[in-house]
């Protein structure tokens, strides 16, 4: 499995609009993507513009699919404006359960 943890700080004013394309995108992610297992978006209210994510793919090859699909790209091209900073780490597992 590989996991992927992304935080985004949004411009507060455009956070309802990220939060209802990030709805889009998880959803088609599960259900587009084989080697999508979870896509996970969360949000702390005490600071509302900072969004969470927490995805399990399969394996790297399975999120590199992910990061080449076009509903990816389209979601990626739309937010861009919106997001004022990003932070991606990934994880390889190291112990099965």
């Amino acid at each position: 499995m590989f996991a992927v943890c992304v935080t985004f700080e949004i411009d507060p004013e455009q956070i309802e609009t990220f939060l209802g394309l990030m709805r889009h995108q998880a959803a088609t992610s599960l259900a587009e993507e084989p080697g999508c297992q979870r896509f996970d978006v969360w949000t702390d209210r005490a600071a509302p513009a900072t969004v969470f994510l927490y995805e399990i793919y399969s394996d790297r090859a399975a999120f590199d699919a992910h990061l080449q699909s076009t509903h990816f790209k389209t979601f990626d091209r739309d937010v861009s404006p919106m997001i004022v900073e990003k932070s991606v780490r990934t994880y390889d597992q190291a112990i099965e359960n």
